[in-house]
């Protein structure tokens, strides 16, 4: 059973194996090394106890990555082992690099199999490349994405891989890629697609309008209903805290939704997404959630029914461990520990048990510490021992906007 090899960084006798296994007779798609000083990333591929196929990549700095050489012995061959290799290759170095780094490789356009190769691996013809010496074949880059973009499916056209001229006029706009190597009239042709260009600081801004706005409408929720319990002689004293904490969080959030604003007009620090996390985390976790549980504990202090008071009670529980669950939550957004699910379980069973507690005329105080602790440890964790939110693993494909 054909298994991969390990990666190595440096050249050394891995690099010159590889040189003469390409050398000796297996088929480059790519290139073969050279420069053997610049750090290299090699992975083989073995099969029966002997070397397969193998993939080579130079690495002249951190934050770029050039394919050099994909190998696959006579015999290897049409089994999807040097899409393996690439695929193998790509996610190792997305696994080990601090950023996303640029992947990419050169190939002509009288390389087929490496384009077929490439194309099915999420890599994009990007660029054509002038060089010399390539008998008359252009360059093209492709470039591994790493992110959805969306293509316009009335923006897409054919070309024929010999009509370079053709070729060079379709690549020269930025958002012009090829995707895809099909047969047309009996001979070979490029798709090329437009892809949608997005504004990122427009897209920032709408999302810092959108913080400030849910923000201020919980805000004003929340100051309505402190109202009522300041105007209560039978409120509880620990909910009127609650709801004093809640407040406070709110305020904050917007004033860190304001600096997210400032960022983007002014500061230009790039640290727009940590912001936003702060301000997500502490009005989700200070404003939002306390607010939803102190309503039924509120309905159970102005009904006096233990009853409807205990269904809607259940009926908020469950509905706050439906959104936990979801995608839609701030917790999803990280990495989850079984402590967190704790503090989870904690935060969804609070609206059942304050109101039941009220309902009985029992002392609350003990649940509002557990419910306030509960919510300042969900506020630590996302703010100081996760990262930022788009630490989130992306789907690392590109899609069609029907």
């Amino acid at each position: 059973m054909a298994h991969p090899g390990g990666v190595r960084r440096r050249p050394g006798r891995v690099a010159l194996a590889v040189d003469r296994f390409v050398r000796g007779g297996a088929r480059s798609v790519v290139g073969a090394p050279h420069g053997r000083h610049r750090p290299w990333v090699v992975r083989v591929l073995e099969s029966g106890g002997e070397l397969a196929g193998c993939i080579a990549a130079e690495m002249p700095s951190s934050e770029h990555v050039r394919i050099a050489v994909i190998a696959v012995r006579a015999g290897s061959r049409r089994q999807g082992k040097a899409k393996q290799l690439l695929t193998d290759l790509v996610q190792d170095i997305a696994r080990k690099s601090g950023g996303p780094p640029l992947i990419s490789a050169l190939a002509r356009t009288d390389q087929l199999a490496v384009t077929r190769i490439l194309l099915a691996t999420d890599f994009k013809g990007t660029r054509v490349i002038r060089a010399d010496g390539t008998g008359g074949a252009l360059h093209i880059h492709y470039q591994y994405k790493t992110r959805v973009e969306y293509i316009d499916p009335d923006a897409r056209h054919l070309v024929p891989v010999t009509a370079q001229t053709q070729l060079v006029e379709s690549l020269a706009p930025a958002d012009h890629a090829i995707t895809g190597l099909v047969t047309l009239s009996g001979e070979r042709a490029f798709e090329i697609a437009r892809f949608e260009q997005d504004d990122p600081a427009t897209l920032q801004s709408g999302e810092a309008a959108a913080g400030i706005a849910f923000s201020g409408s919980i805000l004003a929720a929340i100051t309505f209903l402190l109202g009522f319990a300041f105007s209560s002689t039978r409120f509880p004293d620990d909910v009127r805290l609650l709801l004093i904490g809640a407040t406070f969080s709110t305020v904050l959030s917007l004033i860190i939704y304001a600096s997210a604003s400032g960022e983007l007009a002014r500061i230009r620090s790039n640290s727009f997404g940590k912001i936003m996390k702060w301000g997500n985390v502490l009005s989700e976790y200070g404003g939002v959630f306390p607010f939803l549980i102190s309503l039924p504990v509120t309905y159970a202090q102005a009904s006096g029914d233990p009853w409807t008071t205990m269904i809607l009670a259940v009926v908020f529980s469950s509905a706050i461990a439906w959104y936990e669950h979801s995608e839609f939550s701030i917790a999803h957004r990280f990495q989850r520990s079984r402590s967190e699910v704790a503090l989870i379980v904690l935060t969804a069973a609070s609206p059942t048990v304050g109101a039941a507690l009220v309902a009985a005329k029992t002392t609350s105080w003990p649940w509002t510490m557990v419910l306030i602790a509960t919510l300042a440890a969900r506020t630590w964790l996302y703010l100081f021992r996760r990262g930022a939110e788009a630490d989130v693993e992306e789907r690392r494909q590109w899609q069609v906007r029907e």
